[in-house]
């Protein structure tokens, strides 16, 4: 019996039902999405937390083992790091809360202090070396056909997954059955786990790709993401709430996303941290989003300057009384595929 935690990001390989053993193998050895075993070196600050597969975020302490996936993050508000940064004496950090592993070379101001861990080996299934590409889902089914709804950011931290989670609710409410999935970003499993809270049956995210995050080669990614398009299609949902983690500009891949969707998107969300920044998207992409949320609306002030800089409507989707608007102006859009 294995005592190791399991971080979220081992849920589609099931390590935590499997019989594994632990392989020290040499650097030039290693790839992105390596199942390895990491060694707390110290104890973290208790708000310092790893989700385990089922998503409850558990603390860790000094000496305890965790199984995670080597990856790279380039969070703009958080850490910055990469597996490739890691050293001979095999320190590393968790750079994601969901199990991401490799070394912080940058550190926002904002960021949690990262958990200091070293290299235990990499997880072993006989005698193959466990990766998350084995564990994808694939599909050989259509293109989408699903209309889509998107929601997307100036940046991380931007109000994205708690617009995906009201979207989500109205169209439930609404009678429809709602897919959820977010395809770009740095493994956690919280963001559309709180889509399946407001009703979103089923829920993906690109860690069921078999991708850590999604800074990887666009080949890479692209190949991946049409294997867990190709799933959602064959689950037949009538709506698709798609995330796009950080913003479109950041290296996730987060344009690759959106032109793979972009037959069938319908409606557009974008969530902005300031309304300035709302103006700096339409000018880098030439156009406007449907609806204006995040934390720019958090205020009628932002609400205000939202609106007067820009074409667009901006709502504060936190607020009951936005839930109306917001619902007329969706249905309306997506009228003619859903009737």
């Amino acid at each position: 019996m294995n005592a190791d935690l399991h971080a979220s990001i081992t849920r589609i390989a099931q390590l935590a039902d499997r019989p594994y053993d632990l392989e020290s193998l040499p650097h030039d050895e290693w790839e992105t999405g390596d199942y390895v075993c990491a060694r707390v070196r110290r104890r973290p600050g208790s708000d310092v937390r790893v989700e385990n597969p089922s998503g409850r975020y558990v603390e860790l302490l000094e000496g305890e083992t965790l199984i995670g996936a080597l990856g790279t993050r380039r969070a703009t508000r958080g850490l910055v790091g990469d597996w490739r940064d890691i050293g001979e004496d095999g320190h590393m950090h968790v750079l994601t809360g969901g199990g991401v592993l490799g070394r912080v070379t940058s550190a926002s101001p904002f960021a949690e202090s990262p958990i200091a861990v070293e290299y235990e080996g990499h997880v072993t299934l006989g005698e193959d070396v466990a990766r998350m590409r084995d564990f994808r889902i694939e599909s050989a089914g259509a293109a989408l056909e699903t209309p889509v709804v998107v929601v997307f950011g100036t940046s991380m931290s931007a109000g994205k997954t708690i617009s995906g989670r009201v979207i989500t609710r109205v169209l439930v409410d609404a009678g429809y059955d709602v897919a959820a999935t977010k395809l770009t970003g740095a493994g956690t499993w919280k963001d559309v786990l709180s889509m399946q809270v407001a009703g979103a049956d089923p829920i993906y995210d690109f860690v069921d790709a078999g991708l850590p995050t999604t800074v990887v080669p666009e080949s890479t990614y692209r190949e991946a993401i049409r294997g867990l398009i190709g799933r959602i299609e064959d689950d037949d949902p009538d709506v698709l709430v798609v995330e796009i983690g950080a913003s479109p500009l950041e290296p996730y891949n987060g344009e690759a996303a959106v032109d793979l969707l972009a037959d069938q998107v319908e409606f557009t969300v974008l969530c902005a941290t300031d309304p300035y920044a709302v103006v700096g998207i339409e000018l880098a992409f030439g156009t406007s989003p449907d609806v204006v949320a995040g934390i720019a609306t958090n205020t009628t002030a932002g609400v205000d300057l939202v609106e007067e800089l820009t074409e667009c409507r901006a709502l504060n989707l936190q607020r009951e009384d936005a839930k109306d608007p917001l619902r007329e102006q969706l249905l309306d859009a997506l009228s003619e595929r859903l009737d």
